[in-house]
This record gives C-alpha cells, sequence and structure tokens, in this order.
C-alpha cells in the first residue's frame, strides 16, 4: 500500500530553514559597503533568500490542509481541528514573545517592539483561517478548492491596494497585521495567499497521490506552471487587463513579485518531489521536521530574544563577506546542534502547554 506521506515536504522544509539561517545571519552582520547590487554573487543570494517566506507560507497551507483531509476521510476530524487550531494560536504566542526583551521589562523599559509581526504570527493566523474554512466545507470537497485557489488569487491580486496602507487609527495589535508601516515583518496579506494556493495543492494531493504516474505528472505540472509564473504571469495579467479594462491587473503586474516567486515555488517543489525517494529517512528530511526549534533558536541566538544581547548586538553590520559565509555555516551547525540534541523546544514548550490546558478542561 502507498504511503499516504510526502517525504519531499519534509526535505522542502530543511532547504527552506537552511536558507534562512544563512539569510538571516549574512542579512544581519554583512558590512553595509559589500551589498552591491552590482555583483552577481550578491544578487543570486538575495533572490534566493526572498524563496523562504513563500517556500514557508505554502508548505504549512498544503501540510495542514492535507491533514485535515486524511483525517476527515476517516471519519474524525476533530482531534485534528484541535490541534490545527491550537498549533495556530500556539504559533502566534511564540510570534510574539520572540520579540520581548525580559531584562528590559524588569527595568520597567516597555515599548510596542514586541507587537511587530513576523512569519510564525502570520502563519498561525493562516492556519486558523484554514480549518475554519475547513469546518465551513469539508463536505463540499471541490468548492474547497475552489475558494482555497480563489483566495490565493485575490490575495495576490489586489496586493496594490494596502501595499501602502496606513491605519493611524486602528489599535497597533490590529493594525500590524495589515500595514508594514509600524516595522511589520509580514502581514496577513499578501502572505495568507501562498497559504491558500498550499492547501489548494494538498486537495490535489489528497484525490490523486494513490493513482499511477502521479508523481511524474505532479512534477511536470510543477515546472511548467512554475516556469510559465516566473516568465509569463506579468504579461498574462496585462493582457487580461486590456481585455477585461481592470486597472488593478496592471498594477499588479506592474510590481508581481508574488506570482513569480509562488512559481519558484513550484519549482522547488518539482525538483524535491522527484528526488523523493532518496530523501525518505534522510537527515534532511530530520531538519525539515525541526523547523520550529530551529526557528525559535536561531532568533534568540541571532537577535538575542528575552535578554537582548545576541549576535546582531555585537557584529551588526560589521562582517566581510567571507567571515560571513564561515560565520553562517558554523551558524547552521550550532543552532541545528542544538535543536537536535538539546533544547527540543516546539516538543516540550508545545506538550507542556497542552497538559496544562487539559489539566483545567478536566477540573
Amino acid at each position: 500500500m502507498q504511503s499516504n506521506r510526502l517525504y519531499f515536504i519534509d526535505a522542502v522544509r530543511a532547504f527552506a530553514i537552511l536558507m534562512m539561517l544563512q539569510g538571516h545571519f549574512i542579512n544581519t552582520l554583512l558590512a553595509p559597503i559589500y551589498r552591491d547590487e552590482t555583483n552577481i554573487i550578491y544578487n543570486i543570494w538575495s533572490y534566493f533568500r526572498g524563496i523562504t517566506a513563500p517556500i514557508f507560507f505554502t508548505i504549512s497551507g498544503l501540510v495542514f490542509a492535507y491533514l485535515l483531509l486524511l483525517a476527515h476521510a476517516k471519519g474524525d476530524d476533530k482531534s485534528r481541528i484541535k490541534k490545527g487550531l491550537f498549533r495556530g494560536f500556539f504559533l502566534i504566542a511564540i510570534g510574539y514573545s520572540l520579540r520581548i526583551n525580559v531584562l528590559s521589562w524588569i527595568f520597567g523599559n516597555f515599548n510596542s517592539y514586541f507587537l511587530v509581526i513576523d512569519v510564525l504570527q502570520c502563519i498561525g493566523i493562516s492556519l486558523i483561517v484554514l480549518v475554519c474554512l475547513h469546518i465551513i466545507l469539508k463536505k463540499h470537497s471541490y468548492l474547497f478548492s475552489i475558494v482555497l485557489f480563489s483566495l490565493g488569487f485575490v490575495s495576490f491580486i489586489t496586493e496594490p491596494l494596502y501595499r501602502n496602507l496606513t491605519l493611524d487609527g486602528v489599535p497597533l495589535f490590529i493594525a500590524n497585521y495589515i500595514t508594514n508601516t509600524n516595522g511589520s515583518v509580514f502581514t496577513i496579506l499578501p502572505w495568507f495567499g501562498y497559504a491558500a494556493f498550499g492547501a489548494f495543492l494538498s486537495t490535489i494531493f489528497f484525490r490523486h497521490l494513490h493513482r499511477e504516474r502521479f508523481r511524474l505528472f505532479t512534477v511536470i505540472f510543477f515546472f511548467i506552471i512554475g516556469y510559465s509564473l516566473i516568465h509569463y504571469s506579468s504579461y498574462l495579467l496585462i493582457e487580461l487587463s486590456m481585455v477585461t479594462n481592470i486597472e488593478l491587473l496592471k498594477l499588479s503586474a506592474d510590481y508581481n513579485y508574488l506570482f513569480t516567486r509562488f512559481g519558484d515555488v513550484l519549482i522547488l517543489f518539482g525538483g524535491f518531489y522527484s528526488l523523493e525517494r532518496f530523501l525518505k529517512k534522510s537527515i534532511i528530511t530530520k531538519i525539515g521536521q525541526k523547523t520550529l526549534s530551529i526557528y525559535v533558536i536561531h532568533f534568540i541566538v541571532l537577535y538575542g530574544s528575552y535578554t537582548g544581547y545576541g549576535l546582531a548586538y555585537y557584529f551588526k553590520k560589521s562582517l566581510h563577506p567571507t567571515q560571513a559565509i564561515l560565520g553562517a555555516l558554523l551558524f547552521i551547525l550550532i543552532v541545528c546542534f542544538i535543536s537536535f540534541h538539546y533544547a527540543k523546544t516546539n516538543t516540550f514548550v508545545y506538550n507542556l502547554i497542552r497538559k496544562t490546558i487539559d489539566k483545567f478542561k478536566n477540573q
């Protein structure tokens, strides 16, 4: 019997988390004088660094929607729904906590920095939305697919409408999810679009994974659609704008990073999915299963979460390229080593919170 597990997902996760580690390290510590946009090596590094966030959001949507579909097919998705909602709120809480400087708070120095929204909060919100959509549409499988695809498409197309949005009269806690004018690294839009497209892909895997030659056709599909999005999506948007007289389509085409990045994601999926048989039980898949632990540890070591004293405090924008590259490699090894052998952050904290909640429920 063919396994329902998608091993290539863990490999893609591993690739993304390793790219994130080196990307954050070099971007934070490399001296400004070496950030030469005319240098082809720097441009290649910068381009691939930009792929990591789209990968994380797409993978998150794919994994969680796929698990929900599998659970529903078995006739019992209640526990998976609870886990999904808990996971979403857990990621939001972790995201906020990583911005807290405990030492400053102890001495009475408070600021709004911890309200800045980052990738974990946006993924958490995305998972909660996907779970809610599953609850509403789980009896209408094809409608679920259509809604997911439509949400992803609309999230991308409408990006010009909220690109420079400011919400001065809205409470900071809410505004930071919508606008980046207050320092948020990510906002729920357009990034939820990647999670929606990922969830849409999960419906394809769920329906057709058992079919003969599904892998071959899916890999070809990923490469063809990915290549088309990278090279022709702007052209298609402009043509569609001319046909429909919808100016928003042209505005989207003029700054079309969302569809092109999704094309990058699909090509990466195709590459890893074609090699899935070689990736099972490999070290790279194990790294992919530790992404939250690695993310939390890297944030503490690099940015100084909770204490304010991280590598950025001592070496921010001061390293030579050779130092930055070697340092990034060492940083990756140290963070992965800590994640595998000591901290196990997500499992420990996750289980502790779940036990605490269950204890209060049973009282």
